[in-house]
Parts: structure tokens; C-alpha cells; sequence
């Protein structure tokens, strides 16, 4: 039970840190707190350093437009990523001056700020990290000597293997202290084998290597073990009792040795540091990684980083709203390491027997047979992934903890552990998703959902919309369908990838980047001052996703592997690139978790009082005897499972009498060894465990294909989640109490009606719409006692809430939001427009019908980049009764209205309207629409003009020496997207604009 030492560490605060349920009392405020969403509910954003490139009075900046347009939180890292170094050296006295600045205005502002604990976004490390410090391999070099006699034998000193990402990430200094460092381990000798047998993939099954999972082409999910197919020729392996271990000969790199006659083979053994280095940190903060399974060694970096800025700090007031709050992991990326200071200790405690005479195996070479060395090999991984939790993440967990903080992970790409347990040993598991074009991480967000819900963390955060060479192109309406698949895959905090630092003079716009990296969420976008539209309905969503516990019906069980990424059956999914759940809702577990669920009603419950209905196995061929009886208790007390039995244990410890007592437990479990046909129940105590040909024939990334798993659900008597008859609405189902709430999303850019069955009975139903704020009843079509059937219509990309509490009201106080519309009056003939000299735009122009500006043959306004004023008069006849909006048509790229001197709020969705009832006049009415696109066409303008900017990766003279620049471009960036020749980008209130009535 070794395997449970940090499960119950990751588990232990399942109830202390879980959010309770809302209240009556809570109930009542949800409505006030939808309107008007508390700071807890307003999304973040990475705020990104460039290399020195800090200033004080542009973190204040940054920090106040944050506050202003609705964000709550900051993730504070400093890079290097494609922009010329500043002046400010990481942790120099000057840096840290700022960094305090940072706290205290994060603090006066109320803005969380969450630090990475180390330079980049790799880790945790830095030059102050020794080669005894870092993470290390356990390298081999071979001797081949003929024996008969005693000789004194030359062994070459191990090579360091090549750093996963070059050596091109080292400094000069950092080179020669890769090449030096090196320790001997061990020197064994064994009879020679004839070569011909190495283990397949030995470099990942060694710990290696682990490439990036979501960006590097072929990398597994998992680690298939290769097995035995023939009997081994003599020479073919290496026996375990042939080989002697000469480690006491080793001198100055040679052994004296009485060699026995034969031809042998000496391996000596040695380690060296893994070529992780911290990537891409400020140079001053380029060094290695440091040890991921060593207290000593992280502490030591702790210590130099975190700690001298807490010290700097001194003590902080934890009741305040804002400042320090967080520690940050962030997406595993220095690869994987396979030697530890204690590893044979340690390994002894843990598998129960020497790893040394194994040693060998890393190298490729066939210790005993392949089944054996997959063995050892699988228990070098879990010995590894047991000691990088305990003594690296949850260590830091406990370090945060002792400071006041929380600890939140991204655990996944390049992870050498399992994702699932490397983000279960976090405070706050966190994902991440890029925009359309990017990497595919969809699988991260089911990952961190499924560990929060488990864990009963009601916070889900994702590092949101992470681009390269995005432009500036991405705004709030091209993110709105992005935004609520995220709401639907569970995530409930956007952190958006990436805030800039504006280091800059503010006359320099769009300013810095990170090189081509971010969807460029930062003050300088010409849409920031209206974007809080947008980020309240982010914060309606995110408080309303956060503040009750999810429904979901299938747990999938993780096999017992490392590494390993949990994908879902794609049976289970619909899309490609934004997937949404099918019909029933689940989780993914680790197998740490499921040792503390247990079975109450027939459900698999956990401390945080998440349930479900249905615990589905993968399809693996090993399982410890461990976590065998875990699962047949729980189906003893009233579990259903469906699964394939395992056929044998996955390592070396207590083999072969581990494989026979798992026979036994299977026997008792499945109710024999041989598979029925079709798909059988059998039960055990009081539940059942489903199985049979049918899941063997119909496997989806290890999991029994969707429908099958369904057809048991059914079997149950357990009714649909959530279903739609045209199959285009996403959905997730939450609960609060006695109040089911469900967010349905239109995920086709197109209006739609349809009939949408929701698994709740009895209830209102209401219409939340987050977009607005308003809230509304709606008519029931039907009710079977199980489910409640709505007719719901969609605009374009439309989401909302729909609400089911309390006793059902009549028929005639609800209103279907399926209605009619009817056009009053087309706003047409000419526009006056007014666009700001300062960046090119004449000060007044009529538009003589609306038109893209990038059309215009005046080029102020066809390379013209941000904000012009229509203003227009016009005499309203029609009637004043009923709802009256005012419909925009299209719109690039987001608009604010005034209507007889009212401000009616922005626009930035779809429906592109605006409520004018109460303001619209018979007569005389007098309209301005502020209009602004992005920041494309003026890039692309300037681009025909002489570039001033920076040159071979150097500030240009005339910024540093505070000069007049000396070109007339209107735009400065630090990082070109556009050529002279991009085409340009439609802009501008394209319309038709209409008074419209909405018919009930």
C-alpha cells in the first residue's frame, strides 16, 4: 500500500478546502450576484516580462486598465521570447523594487496575483542551481574485455545524453558546467551478449525523454510495454544472478579486476544533468532545472527565489482582497529525469527490492526476459512519478501553504508522471486551450475539470486562448463560441494568454509582444476600453460555473501508468477541435483518488460529494492487487463497473505471486476469466460489473465505445443529462441545492429553434441571459417525471442559463424566447463619421451608405486602426409599444450606442442589438455608435512606410536615446505580423441598421 503514502497527502484537504453548497439564504443572492458578479467571478490574465523590459509606471498602468475592464488576476512571469533585453536584470536590486511595486498594486487594486516559481514557464530553477541540484540521468558507458586473467581495465566516463531541446539553450558558462558535472554510481560486469535484443522506445520507458505530448508529432499517450513473442537465444539477455558488481574495484575511471574467462561486459554507471534548463527565462535566470524528487534541492532553489522575495515583502496582510495569493506550475516542460539521490533506497522501500542489478536495462539491454525488464521498467516509473509528487509538488503545496498561499499546477506536455496525478497533488488543477489553429489541449481541460470536481475545488482555471501569430486579430466576438465551449468543458476561470507588460512610452501602440505568442489581451488593443462588456459576460458565467457542483454519470479510471494523458472515447465526444460532451457527462480519475471514494445508494461518491452513477475500467492488461480490491469493494457495497478484467500485475514486486493473486481476485470479481459474448452483468455483493466480447470489439481510447457504456446507463434507469433534437447545443449541468442549472450554447453560427430535454422534473424553468443580465420565465412543453422538455431559440453563437427551481408557475406568467421579429424602420441614407487624426483618420467625413473602411479610396481611412463616431439623425414614425431594439447588422468589430444622449451599453455578440424601449422618440432622435476594428489595417499601412523599429533583434537608437522617431509611421510593435501585402481586415458598421420589434 506504498502507492497510497501520497495519495492521502494529495487527498487530505478534500474536506477542508471544499466549498460548501449554497445556502437558502446564498440562493437568494445568486440572482443579485448574476446581475452584478463578485471580484471572485472576474477573469485573469497572464501578465508576461520580457527580459528586463520592466517598468513601474507601466505596471501601474497595466494594472489600473486591468481593474477597470474587469480583471481580477494576474499570473506573473518574466520571459524571453523574441524581444531586445531591457535594462532591469532579473532579481537585481532594481527588479525586485519593481516586483514589491507589483504586489502593492495588486494589493491597492484588490487583483490576485498568482508567481511562477521560476524564471520562465518551464519550472522551477535558475543559475544558482548546482549540477548535484539538477535534474539528472543515470548514463552507462560498456567495456568489452576477454577474461582468463587479472587486468586493470579502462572505463570511459559516460556521455551526458543531448538536451531535448539542443544545446542551444545554454549560456557558455552553463555548457561547461553541463559537460563537467558528472558522479559515479556503479560498475557491473556480466557475461557479453550477442547484441540483438534491446527493448523498443528505451529512452521513454527509461525517463529519458518525454517530448511535448500536444505539440510534437507521435508522441503516445501512454508507454506500450513490448512483450516476450519468442523464447531468447543463449546471449540474447542478461541473467540477474550473473552479474557482479565490481562498484569497490572503480578507481580513477578503471577496475583491476580477475576477469573469469569469457567474454564480458562492464557497464559503468554514472549520472549527469539532463540539459533542462529553465526555458525561456530572462538570461540572468537561464540555469538548470532543479532536482524534481530531491526536498534539498528544491529547497535551495526555493530559498534563493521565492524566498528572498517573501523576505522582501516581508509579512502581508492575507485578509486583503488582492496581492500574492498563488504559487504557480506551469505546463511541464522541462522532460523527464530518471535518477534520484536515494533511488536505490528509496526504491528498495517502495518496490521491495535492488534496483542496481537492473541498471543495465536502462541502456536498452534485456535483463531475465522483456516481460521482466518491462517490469522493472514500470516500477522505475512509479517510483519516479511517487517521488517527483512527494518531494517536488506537494512539498511546494506545503511550502505555499506555510507562507499563506495555494499552490496551482498546469500538469501535462513533457510531464514524465501521469497528468491526472501531477494535477491532483495541486490546490488548484489548472488547463489550458489554444485558439483555433493552435495546438489541440482540449484533452487538458477534461483533465483539470475532472480533478477539480473530484477534489471538490470549485474553481477550474485555464491558461485561455494561447495563440501564435495571432495578430492582433482575436476579439471578443471571434472568441465568444471558444469561450463558451470552455464554460462547457468545466473550466470556469479564463486566465487569457497573454497581458503584455507596456513597458513602452504610451504614444508606442500596439507595443510590446511576446514575440508572436498571445491573442494580445493588453491596454494597447484598440478595443480595451470596451471590452468589459464582454469580461462581465465572462464573470456572470464563471459565478454561476463556480458556484455549484457539476452533474456527471461516468467516472473513467486512469490505469496505473506513467506517463500517461487521459483521452476520452471519441465516441464520447462530438467536434474536432472544440469537443463537447455527448449526452451523459463525465469525469476522468487517477487511480490515487478513486482509493478515497466510496458507495452510497448505489452511486461512487467521493469527500467532496461529487457522485456518479457509473465507473468505467480501461482496457489495460495490468492492475495492481491494490487497486483490484479498492474496485471490488466498492462494487461489493453497490457499484456498477464495466470493463475488461486485468490479466497480470504491472512490476516486479512479489511477482510471480502477485499475478497469481490477481488471478484469484478476478476470478471472484468478473465471475470467471472467460470473456461472455456480448455485453453480461455479473454480480458481486450488491452491485454488478458489466463485461463481455462487445467492449472487446468496440475499444475507444481504451474505454468501452460510448453507446455501450450508455446502454448500461439505461439498463440503470438513469435519463439523459441534457439533449437537443438538432444535436448543436453544448451544455453542463450544475446544481445547487435543490436547483438544477444547465449553460446551453448554440454552437453553430447560424439562428436555430429547438426542442432541448433537460433531466430535471417538477421545476420553473427560467431563462438567465448572461449577456444582459435579465432574467425570465419559460413555458414547459412537456414533463414525463424525468425529464423536462423546452423549446429554446438560438441566435448565432448564443449561450445563456436555464434555471429550473422552485414549484412551477402558470402557463401565462412564462413567454418562450422563441419570437418573432418585425422590422419598423431602415436607417438609411449617409452617416457622419469622425475618425482620430492621431492615427491617420480624417476628423469628419460622410459616408454617403455604410462601407468597409477597407474599401475606402481615402487611405486614412482604409489602413485606419481603432475608433470613428457615426453620428446620425432621423425621424421616427412608427409605433412606440412593445419591445423596441436597435439591430447593428454587422459590425467590425465591437460597438457602444447612444440614443438621444442615454448610454445604452456595448455591443459585441450576437444578436448585434440594443434595447431602445423608453428611449426612442416619435419625431426627432438623435444616434452616435462608436465603432472599432483591430489593429491589422493600420500595421499593414505603416508597413509601406520605412521601418524604424527594431533591427537584428536591437532597440533602435532613437527610442533608447528618448528621440523623435524618425519615420511617420503611426504604429510601433516589437514583433512584425503584417507585410505591405496582407490583405486588409473589414471594418466599420457595415449594417443594414434597423428599429426592429420584437413579437411575442
Amino acid at each position: 500500500m506504498k502507492l497510497l503514502k501520497y495519495t492521502l497527502l494529495a487527498s487530505s484537504l478534500f474536506l477542508s478546502g471544499m466549498n460548501h453548497w449554497a445556502s437558502a439564504e446564498e440562493l437568494k443572492d445568486m440572482k443579485r450576484l448574476f446581475v452584478s458578479p463578485p471580484e471572485s467571478a472576474r477573469p485573469g490574465v497572464y501578465w508576461y516580462f520580457m527580459d528586463g523590459n520592466l517598468s513601474k509606471e507601466g505596471m501601474t498602468k497595466d494594472l489600473e486598465s486591468m481593474k477597470r475592464v474587469g480583471i481580477g488576476s494576474v499570473v506573473f512571469l518574466e520571459v524571453n521570447v523574441g524581444i531586445p533585453r531591457g535594462h532591469v536584470d532579473f532579481l537585481s536590486t532594481e527588479w525586485k523594487d519593481c516586483f514589491k511595486h507589483a504586489v502593492r498594486e495588486c494589493e491597492r487594486l484588490g487583483i490576485t496575483m498568482i508567481l511562477g516559481i521560476g524564471p520562465g514557464w518551464t519550472g522551477s530553477g535558475g543559475p544558482w542551481v548546482k549540477g548535484e541540484e539538477s535534474m539528472r540521468h543515470l548514463v552507462s558507458s560498456v567495456t568489452r574485455v576477454t577474461g582468463g586473467s587479472k587486468q586493470t581495465i579502462p572505463l570511459e566516463k559516460p556521455s551526458p545524453k543531448p538536451p531535448y531541446f539542443g544545446e542551444g539553450a545554454f549560456t557558455p558558462e552553463l555548457k561547461e558546467k553541463w559537460l563537467d558535472y558528472y558522479e559515479d554510481v556503479a560498475v557491473l560486469a556480466f557475461p557479453a551478449t550477442n547484441g540483438k535484443v534491446s527493448i523498443k522506445d528505451i529512452e521513454e520507458k527509461a525517463l529519458y525523454y518525454r517530448a511535448p505530448y500536444s505539440s510534437a508529432p507521435g508522441v503516445k499517450q501512454f508507454i506500450q510495454r513490448e512483450e516476450q513473442d519468442k523464447p531468447l537465444e543463449p546471449g540474447d539477455a542478461i541473467a540477474v544472478d550473473q552479474i557482479i558488481d565490481l562498484t569497490s574495484l572503480l578507481r580513477d575511471g578503471s577496475v583491476t579486476w580477475n576477469v573469469p574467462s569469457g567474454e564480458w561486459m562492464i557497464m559503468r554507471f554514472g549520472i549527469r544533468n539532463n540539459g533542462a534548463v529553465t526555458r525561456p527565462a530572462p538570461l540572468p535566470g537561464v540555469g538548470f532545472e532543479c532536482d524534481k524528487t530531491d526536498t534539498t534541492a528544491l529547497m535551495a532553489h526555493l530559498r534563493t527565489f521565492t524566498g528572498s522575495l517573501f523576505d522582501l515583502l516581508g509579512e502581508r496582510d492575507t485578509t486583503l482582497a488582492g496581492g500574492l495569493k498563488i504559487l504557480h506550475m506551469d505546463s511541464w516542460e522541462m522532460g523527464a529525469q530518471n535518477w534520484s539521490p536515494r533511488l536505490r533506497e528509496e526504491f528498495k522501500k517502495r518496490r521491495g527490492y535492488d534496483p542496481q542489478p537492473y541498471f543495465p536495462v536502462y541502456a536498452g539491454l534485456v535483463v531475465g526476459d522483456k516481460n521482466i525488464s518491462e517490469r522493472f521498467l514500470w516500477d522505475l516509473r512509479q517510483t519516479m512519478q511517487e517521488l517527483m509528487l512527494e518531494n517536488h509538488s506537494l512539498f511546494v503545496k506545503a511550502y505555499a501553504r506555510q507562507h499563506g498561499m495555494q499552490l496551482s499546477i498546469e500538469p501535462y506536455d513533457m510531464n514524465p508522471m501521469q497528468d491526472l496525478e501531477l494535477g491532483a497533488s495541486a490546490d488548484i488543477p489548472m488547463c489550458e486551450f489554444w485558439s483555433p489553429g493552435g495546438y489541440n489541449t482540449s484533452f487538458s481541460a477534461i483533465e483539470g475539470s475532472s480533478l477539480a470536481n473530484i477534489k471538490g475545488q470549485r474553481v477550474v482555471p485555464s491558461e485561455a486562448f494561447t495563440a501564435a501569430g495571432d495578430g492582433w486579430r482575436q476579439h471578443p466576438a471571434s472568441m465568444k463560441n471558444q469561450t463558451d465551449w470552455a464554460f462547457a468543458a468545466g473550466i470556469n476561470r479564463l486566465t487569457y494568454h497573454t497581458f503584455q507588460h507596456q513597458a513602452l512610452p504610451d504614444s508606442l501602440r500596439p507595443g510590446m509582444t511576446m514575440g508572436p505568442y498571445g491573442v494580445h489581451w493588453d491596454r494597447n488593443q484598440t478595443w480595451w476600453p470596451y471590452v468589459d462588456a464582454y469580461h462581465t459576460y465572462v464573470a456572470r458565467c464563471q459565478y454561476l460555473l463556480q458556484k455549484g457542483q457539476t452533474v456527471a454519470d461516468i467516472l473513467y479510471l486512469a490505469p496505473e501508468e506513467a506517463p500517461f494523458v487521459f483521452r476520452a472515447p471519441k465516441s464520447a465526444l462530438t467536434g474536432d477541435y472544440m469537443v463537447d460532451k455527448r449526452e451523459y457527462n463525465f469525469d476522468a480519475c487517477p487511480p490515487s483518488l478513486l482509493y478515497t471514494a466510496f458507495v452510497e445508494d448505489g452511486k461512487i461518491k467521493f469527500p467532496s460529494g461529487m457522485e456518479y452513477r457509473l465507473l468505467v475500467l480501461p482496457a489495460f492488461k495490468t492492475m495492481t492487487l491494490d487497486l483490484l480490491k479498492k474496485i471490488e469493494s466498492l462494487v461489493k457495497d453497490g457499484a456498477v463497473v464495466i470493463g475488461l478484467p486485468p490479466v497480470q500485475t504491472p512490476g516486479l514486486t512479489g511477482y510471480p505471486d502477485s499475478d497469481r493473486n490477481l488471478q484469484q481476485a478476478v476470478e471472484n470479481l468478473w465471475g470467471g476469466s472467460q470473456q461472455p459474448e456480448g455485453l453480461k452483468f455479473h454480480t458481486y455483493g450488491k452491485g454488478r460489473i458489466a463485461w463481455g466480447t462487445d467492449i472487446q470489439n468496440h475499444l475507444d481510447n481504451l474505454y468501452p465505445d460510448f453507446d455501450l457504456t450508455s446502454k448500461v446507463l439505461r439498463e440503470m434507469h438513469v435519463p439523459v443529462d441534457f439533449q437537443s433534437d438538432q444535436g448543436t447545443v453544448r451544455y453542463i449541468h450544475k446544481q445547487v441545492d435543490n436547483v438544477d442549472y444547465f449553460f446551453v450554447s448554440n454552437r453553430v453560427d447560424k439562428e436555430m429553434s429547438v426542442n432541448a430535454h433537460f433531466r430535471t422534473s417538477g421545476k420553473q424553468p427560467y431563462l438567465w441571459d448572461p449577456v444582459t443580465g435579465k432574467t425570465s420565465l419559460i413555458p414547459v412543453s412537456t414533463d414525463n417525471g424525468k425529464q423536462t422538455s423546452l423549446e429554446l431559440a438560438f441566435a448565432p453563437y448564443q449561450s445563456y442559463f436555464v434555471f429550473f427551481s422552485g414549484d412551477r408557475q402558470s402557463a401565462s406568467a412564462a413567454s418562450t424566447n422563441i419570437k418573432g421579429k418585425r422590422v419598423l424602420m431602415s436607417l438609411q441614407g449617409s452617416w457622419n463619421v469622425s475618425f482620430d487624426p492621431k492615427w491617420g483618420g480624417p476628423a469628419e467625413v460622410e459616408f454617403p451608405t455604410l462601407q468597409d473602411w477597407s474599401k475606402h479610396t481615402e487611405p486614412g481611412i482604409k489602413y485606419y486602426s481603432g475608433t470613428a463616431i457615426y453620428t446620425k439623425q432621423f425621424d421616427y414614425k412608427e409605433t412606440l409599444s412593445g419591445s423596441l431594439f436597435l439591430d447593428l447588422g454587422l459590425v467590425k468589430n465591437i460597438a457602444k450606442v447612444w440614443l438621444n444622449g442615454q448610454d445604452l451599453g456595448t455591443i459585441w455578440t450576437s444578436p448585434w442589438q440594443v434595447d431602445v424601449s423608453g428611449v426612442l422618440k416619435q419625431g426627432k432622435n438623435e444616434l452616435k455608435i462608436e465603432v472599432t476594428n483591430l489593429w491589422g489595417n493600420r500595421l499593414i499601412g505603416d508597413e509601406q512606410k520605412v521601418n524604424d523599429g527594431i533591427v537584428n533583434g536591437q532597440w533602435p537608437e532613437w527610442l533608447l536615446k528618448g528621440e523623435k522617431r524618425p519615420s511617420d509611421r503611426y504604429t510601433f510593435t516589437t514583433y512584425p505580423h503584417y507585410t505591405k501585402d496582407t490583405p486588409l481586415l473589414e471594418s466599420g458598421l457595415l449594417g443594414p441598421v434597423h428599429i426592429i420589434q420584437v413579437l411575442d
